[in-house]
């Protein structure tokens, strides 16, 4: 008998063994992609030279906004870091997210998740996927029922606490659970910076789990103040004020380790089969009348008006892209909106998971949108803060309706005609307003703890991060 026919069963029954493991395919789909979510604290559009930057130098992201779609409409979940963070790990807007506004805890750490909240990094684990969140955390310390690891996270490195996060030449940083002493930057020292530790063990990460489907929260300190980098790079000799140039080299240096990553995820042979999302949380910390905002023209020109801790499109449209070779079309810019919110949805689709029955997200899937299609149709965006007076804005097709401080009039601008928001439409078209205020009211769940801003209740004490 000839020694084909035992070889060749061998080889079927080894390769149907395969199969069922998901091993080969026999033209199937793709295995399901790995999923990255690079947020960066404080970056804002006018910072990247995708969106006009002349000043500081970003490359690799330019070249993933080529090589990908990006977006000019792309929302966070408010204008301030905790509540941001929690609105993408939730996938709910702020009249349901149980954050919208920063809440510090002494000694260290914010306010923390609620016991049992849904989270992304919970359903994709339901999935089979690897979980891991490295640079700051913000949603609760670890003896909370906000910890990253009751939240489905399986490793986690870096800063728990904003607060902590300011500090870029930390005593310490957390690896896990466990305090990690960086003992050079002890007695004020400026020796070892932490996003080179926080950016080795991302890719330290990645490289160990390369073999299997994996979700990773990449949530870059930079560039929020304080304002400190290890290496002034090409703006060391620059005219400029120490701010400036710290404030450049900390977006190059987003820019280099971004391209660092990119590259592992090739040398892996993972590049394909990897979805990055990037986005900045919460808009420019800057005022564009500062010499700083007018430096590196943080307004685009006067494109955008606001900045972090307002409702305006400068603190809510983030700059953004989506990168996933062969799969995001490469070159599209789109104007079409979405917000952090709708990424939960779209990350379970992916990876093939279920949510809960009894969970009911504000996000609507990005899949077809990302893909090459239309963003999804919805009623509205909302939005509310409660740093100081609580504040709020919807949006609605291209009208934006915003309530910039508590118990005060709406303002209405149509965005079609004024992205600036230059002029309040209010007065000629009250039908709009009187929709928006409705609209207001119905998208939000009344909380103790965040007062209805259409109220002139007294506001809480602001809290900074």
């Amino acid at each position: 008998m000839s020694l084909f026919y035992p070889t060749m069963k061998r080889f079927l029954l080894t390769s149907l063994a395969l199969a069922c493991t998901g091993l080969v395919s026999f033209g199937q789909a793709k295995p399901r992609p790995n999923l990255i979510f690079v947020l960066s604290d404080d970056i804002a559009q006018g910072d990247l030279g995708a969106y006009g930057q002349k000043l500081i130098q970003t490359p690799n992201l330019d070249r993933l906004c080529t090589e990908g779609t990006r977006y000019l409409s792309a929302y966070t979940g408010t204008s301030v870091c905790a509540p941001a963070r929690s609105s993408f790990f939730t996938g709910l807007h702020m009249g349901h997210c149980p954050t919208r506004a920063n809440r510090e805890i002494q000694p260290e750490g914010q306010r923390p998740l609620p016991e049992n909240t849904v989270t992304i990094a919970k359903i994709l684990k339901t999935a089979g996927y690897k979980t891991a969140t490295m640079g700051k955390w913000g949603m609760g310390m670890f003896d909370t029922t906000g910890s990253p690891f009751k939240n489905g996270i399986d490793h986690f490195f870096g800063y728990n606490c904003q607060r902590h996060a300011h500090s870029y030449f930390p005593p310490y940083l957390y690896n896990d659970d466990k305090r990690f002493e960086i003992p050079e930057n002890k007695g004020g020292r400026h020796a070892v910076y932490a996003q080179e530790l926080i950016q080795n063990d991302v890719l330290r990460w990645i490289d160990q789990n390369a073999a299997d489907p994996f979700f990773l929260f990449y949530a870059i300190t930079l560039p929020h103040g304080n304002f400190e980098i290890d290496d002034q790079g090409l703006y060391k000799d620059e005219p400029w004020s120490e701010k400036e140039k710290n404030y450049a080299a900390m977006v190059t240096r987003i820019d280099s380790d971004l391209g660092a990553l990119v590259a592992l995820l090739e040398k892996k042979g993972i590049a394909d089969n990897t979805l990055i999302v990037f986005a900045g949380d919460n808009g420019s910390s800057f005022d564009p009348n500062t010499a700083i905002g007018k430096r590196f023209n943080q307004t685009m020109d006067g494109t955008l008006r606001g900045f972090k801790r307002g409702m305006y499109e400068g603190a809510l449209r983030q700059a953004a892209f989506a990168w996933w070779p062969g799969t995001v079309p490469a070159g599209r810019v789109s104007d079409e909106p979405w917000a952090f919110w709708d990424l939960l949805p779209t990350f379970a689709e992916l990876a093939g998971a279920e949510l809960p029955a009894d969970y009911q997200t504000d996000g609507h899937s990005l899949v077809p949108f990302l893909k090459g299609g239309a963003a999804p149709q919805r009623d509205y965006f909302y939005w509310e803060l409660h740093e100081g007076p609580s504040i709020q804005a919807i949006r609605w097709d291209d009208w934006k309706a915003v309530r910039p401080t508590q118990g005060g009039p709406v303002e209405l601008y149509d965005l079609s005609k004024d992205i600036a928001e230059s002029k309040n439409l209010a007065s000629e078209h009250p039908e709009l307003v009187a929709k928006a205020i409705a609209t207001m009211g119905q998208a939000r769940t009344a909380d103790p703890d965040w007062p209805d801003p259409a109220s002139s209740a007294p506001a809480k004490k602001k809290r900074k991060s």
